[in-house]
């Protein structure tokens, strides 16, 4: 907001902002109930009072071994799902010991190379009581794959597994980069698993359909909600042409979005994510499943809007986050560590995320009714005005030919950098105020224990992943690599293949490998 003309008042998202409203800003018929169609007020009718949003904290890091110790550390302290971060060579589909790997080995995430890293990073945790969120794209279906086996050869059934996958590629070449093969290809592999999913892991989320991403990038409010409704409109296009039936497949897609400082801008986001929603899924797609309809998300507080300066004001930022995100609706939630903006999170900074969940969940007294703020004259105006500015992003979207010429065009790069670059002038110009960065700075920067990956966990690593191949049956990994090129020229689905390639001991880079085979790499 503007501090030099306190006349004219914008959101982030540039909506004007009135110094006071009434009953004459509202719509002429507010929604009715949270259950209702079209779920503005929530996709359940007692929201929190019957369950509080699933609690989740992202982690990953160094090996599988200390990841697992993590895990188990946070399912110890009350976390109620996992959320899973890769290193970058297993988000690019190379293996650790690979030359383009070196130096980033468990540095963002956990590296993940083989079905046996799999069985590490979960051993002993029980697969069909904890949901578990993967954040991964290009390579979804390789660790899908690897997590379904690994789950089955630790004696659970894959029919009661539950989780998401990320698998979000669209919002790669959009914002974030991590795509391997150009969008053709690329999104034949998300509606393999999109199907795949639908048939043999029926309680798993075969898609997260993410503006966070693109939020970090420099999104605006709603451009985040634009872009990401416009990329779901793709996958569901893309699932319909297959065959596939929108009442099935609609009701296992999930969303994922930021939460950022402006608080009622974002709760009236998320209200506003579900009306559209609904309306697209039914309207355009035909669904009748209400459930099919419902805009189901995860939320995790903003990464971006966190500062290395004063690290300790951070968690006034994500309790502020994670609070829009609760009254926004939100199905789970993952709060950020206040050092984030230094290094990955230590444990103590992560207990503290968590805590603060438990305190909003336990203490606040904000989970007693279901959409609270209903009816208020701000929150209702301001809903139906991130509506209509996303209504108008899918519209020129749809104009381009839809999100995927949308992306190939350059169109999604262009709106988020001229965004992200007004936000900066506006930073710098100190028209948008950041504690501790642009005012109420401190000379003296202060001390933060910064988290370190373990070095020798790379090494070991790269030599662990050596040894697996020298162990294998050369026969059998060769064989079912051949078939992973044959089959990756037809149009069958591919998931089938990549599980039998997982169990014969492939590894992710080589199954990538096959892939760049046959379809190339998009740059």
């Amino acid at each position: 907001m503007s501090t030099q003309d306190r006349k004219t008042i914008r959101t982030g998202s540039g909506i004007e902002v009135k110094p006071v409203y009434g009953a004459d800003d509202l719509p002429a018929q507010l929604d009715g109930s949270p259950g209702d169609y079209p779920f503005t007020r929530g996709i359940y009718q007692e929201m929190y009072r019957s369950r509080v949003w699933t609690m989740r904290q992202y982690s990953g890091f160094s090996s599988a071994e200390e990841s697992n110790a993590r895990y188990k550390y946070l399912l110890s302290e009350g976390v109620k799902g996992l959320s899973v971060a890769f290193d970058l060579p297993t988000q690019i589909g190379y293996d650790s010991d690979h030359p383009i790997a070196d130096g980033e080995v468990g540095r963002v995430g956990v590296a993940i190379d083989t079905l046996d890293d799999m069985k590490r990073l979960f051993a002993n945790i029980d697969l069909e009581v904890v949901t578990t969120s993967m954040t991964i794209n290009s390579t979804a279906a390789v660790i899908l794959a690897f997590y379904v086996a690994a789950a089955e050869e630790g004696g659970a059934t894959r029919e009661l597994l539950g989780g998401t996958v990320q698998n979000d590629i669209l919002k790669e070449y959009a914002a974030r980069g991590t795509y391997i093969y150009p969008p053709g290809p690329s999104m034949r592999l998300v509606t393999d698993v999109i199907e795949w999913c639908s048939r043999e892991v029926p309680r798993w989320n075969s898609i997260s359909i993410s503006g966070y991403h693109m939020r970090e990038a420099g999104a605006t409010a709603v451009q985040e909600l634009g872009l990401t409704l416009a990329n779901g409109i793709a996958y569901v296009e893309a699932a319909v042409e297959r065959g596939l039936s929108v009442d099935t497949f609609g009701a296992r897609l999930s969303f994922f979005f930021n939460a950022h400082n402006e608080f009622f801008e974002e709760i009236a986001k998320f209200r506003a994510a579900r009306r559209l929603w609904a309306g697209i899924m039914k309207n355009r797609f035909g669904a009748t499943n209400p459930r099919a309809m419902h805009c189901r998300f995860h939320t995790q507080t903003g990464g971006s809007t966190l500062t290395a300066q004063q690290p300790e004001n951070n968690i006034a930022r994500v309790t502020i986050q994670a609070l829009a995100a609760v009254l926004g609706g939100t199905q789970s939630l993952h709060t950020n560590g206040a050092d984030e903006a230094l290094s990955l999170p230590s444990a103590g900074a992560a207990r503290t995320a968590l805590r603060t969940q438990q305190i909003l969940a336990y203490e606040s007294g904000v989970t007693a009714t279901a959409d609270p703020l209903a009816g208020s004259y701000y929150v209702e105006t301001l809903t139906s005005e991130l509506e209509n500015g996303a209504r108008l992003i899918i519209e020129e979207v749809d104009a381009l030919g839809g999100a995927v010429r949308a992306v190939e065009s350059g169109y999604f790069q262009r709106e988020i950098g001229r965004s992200a670059y007004e936000y900066q002038l506006a930073v710098e110009r100190g028209d948008r105020i950041v504690v501790g960065v642009n005012a109420f700075e401190e000379d003296e920067a202060a001390r933060a224990e910064i988290f370190q990956p373990d070095e020798k966990a790379a090494a070991d690593q790269v030599r662990r992943v050596i040894e697996f191949r020298k162990n294998r049956s050369e026969t059998s990994s060769h064989l079912a690599l051949a078939t992973l090129r044959q089959r990756a020229k037809e149009t069958t689905n591919l998931l089938p293949t990549i599980v039998e390639a997982a169990r014969a001991s492939c590894t992710l880079g080589e199954i990538s490998a096959a892939f760049r085979d046959v379809w190339g790499e998009f740059s």
